[in-house]
């Protein structure tokens, strides 16, 4: 075995997000297909192994990249330091980057992506205020020198960056710069307009919480730029004059998803512009905005959306789901999360929701509290493929609509109930239908008891069961239900 080469620990100015204290950067690699990967590489019988060396000094480069694709980020540490190939190796095939700032990082960035070399998605966060730049104009000018392949930019707390800095960006990677994400950075809507106008190949913008758009100009709007022939993703948050993002918006014609949270103002007469001219929208959130009855009902004109996301809207009331469900033939995905005992949502509106969205795999209901176990009956009757259900903080879920579920919803895999008058004879129910069922989760259901729990587990041995009482922490549904990460 030849001698192991081991490489010093590394004493730069920044160090991964909350990561090993080692490594300059946390990295998840995205290998290259398989039969590009093995191209090349020589059959056992071709390598010739003498007495002093062994199967790993002839390990081809293409066949150790491949294997620490998958491989975590400090296995993948652990495997640079066993020697200089090894390496090299590791650092070329990362193409993921993520890197904290604790002090200035500009002096390191040239060795730094000499080693990171195909870096195509990077993130940067600037680390604690302090007197001396860390991460500024010259720093993130140097990065797109160095990085000319570089896809996807997210920016955290960089608020030393400046509209000159984000243009100077935007010039170099106008070529090959797809997604842009940011969040509390300083610079302004010209900045903003810098990465609109010359990055052609733009297609998911998300922008959360820029101070400086407050202090631009009045009149000063963001886009539409050549970004707007390509964007298919807007993602705006937090924004205290989000309107300005109209026109880029409006401009947006191939756009596919719109995401707008906590943005305040008034949206409606925006919003019924938007949806009037941009017709081709699968998914839209809209989530704690101030908007009208009349504006949500202009969603139907987007016939083809598959995914809408309502999140703290107070005026989401029957006529809106009807009118969406009459035009909206495509619908997967429908989140409801109103206001608590709002009593806009009766049967009616539920009724039209089973009856006309056929292909609904998701559903989360919140606080309807003015339907009857009559229309709940019928969605579970209906909707076939329903796959995902989260029934919350409704009165007229209880054992008998729950009973109709096990007994209707075959295709159900993931069901949540959260404070409803469920007992233990509903989880009997469960315990017999649903065959598809892998995940339950039941909160605040005073009803039901550990002796329920266990009969349900004995049952379903295979099935992820999970009872919390109202004691018991749990995100507020308004994050935690509508996030991906409930039903993974």
């Amino acid at each position: 075995m030849k001698q192991i080469q081991e490489r010093p620990e590394y004493e730069g100015p920044f160090e991964a997000i909350g990561k090993h204290p080692q490594t300059p950067a946390l990295s998840e690699a995205e290998g290259e297909d398989e039969e590009e990967m093995l191209a090349g590489v020589s059959s056992p019988s071709d390598i010739k192994i003498d007495s002093v060396s062994d199967f790993v000094s002839h390990l081809p480069d293409e066949c150790l990249a491949y294997i620490l694709k998958y491989l975590g980020f400090l296995d993948r540490e652990s495997c640079s330091l066993v020697c200089r190939a090894w390496l090299r190796v590791e650092g070329q095939s990362r193409h993921r980057l993520s890197l904290e700032a604790k002090s200035n990082l500009l002096p390191v960035i040239p060795s730094l992506f000499t080693r990171f070399d195909a870096v195509t998605t990077l993130a940067l966060k600037s680390g604690p205020p302090c007197k001396s730049v860390l991460i500024g104009d010259d720093a993130l000018l140097l990065i797109s020198l160095h990085c000319p392949n570089l896809t996807c930019l997210n920016l955290h707390a960089c608020d030393q960056l400046t509209d000159v800095g984000i243009t100077t960006f935007a010039l170099n990677s106008k070529g090959t710069l797809k997604e842009f994400h940011c969040d509390f950075c300083n610079f302004s809507a010209k900045g903003m307009n810098a990465i609109l106008n010359h990055c052609s190949s733009l297609e998911e913008l998300s922008v959360d919480f820029l101070p400086g758009l407050v202090f631009s100009s009045a009149a000063m709007t963001i886009g539409p730029g050549v970004a707007a022939c390509s964007l298919k993703t807007i993602r705006i948050k937090r924004l205290y004059n989000g309107q300005c993002f109209g026109p880029l918006i409006i401009g947006s014609k191939n756009l596919r998803t719109l995401k707008i949270f906590g943005c305040s103002g008034n949206w409606d007469k925006l919003f019924k512009t938007i949806v009037e001219q941009v017709t081709g929208l699968v998914e839209i959130h809209l989530e704690t905005i101030l908007i009208s009855e009349a504006a949500l009902v202009s969603i139907s004109n987007c016939l083809d959306l598959e995914i809408l996301h309502l999140v703290g809207i107070p005026n989401c009331t029957n006529a809106v789901l009807v009118s969406i469900v009459d035009h909206c033939k495509h619908l997967r995905e429908l989140h409801i999360l109103g206001v608590r005992n709002s009593n806009k949502i009766s049967d009616e509106g539920i009724t039209a929701i089973a009856k006309r969205c056929p292909y609904l795999e998701e559903l989360i209901l919140f606080g309807a509290n003015n339907t009857t176990s009559l229309s709940l009956s019928v969605l579970a009757a209906n909707c076939q493929n329903l796959k995902r259900l989260v029934l919350c903080w409704i009165d007229a879920v209880d054992d008998a609509v729950i009973s109709c579920i096990a007994a209707q919803c075959i295709a159900l895999k993931n069901l949540c109930i959260m404070c409803c008058p469920v007992t233990d004879h509903g989880l009997k129910a469960l315990s017999l239908g649903c065959p598809n069922l892998v995940k339950v989760t039941i909160y605040g259901c005073l009803e039901i008891t550990c002796d329920g729990r266990d009969r349900l587990k004995a049952d379903r041995g295979s099935l992820d069961f999970n009872l919390l009482t109202i004691h018991d922490p749990f995100p507020s549904p308004f994050t935690a239900y509508v996030s991906k990460s409930y039903f993974n």
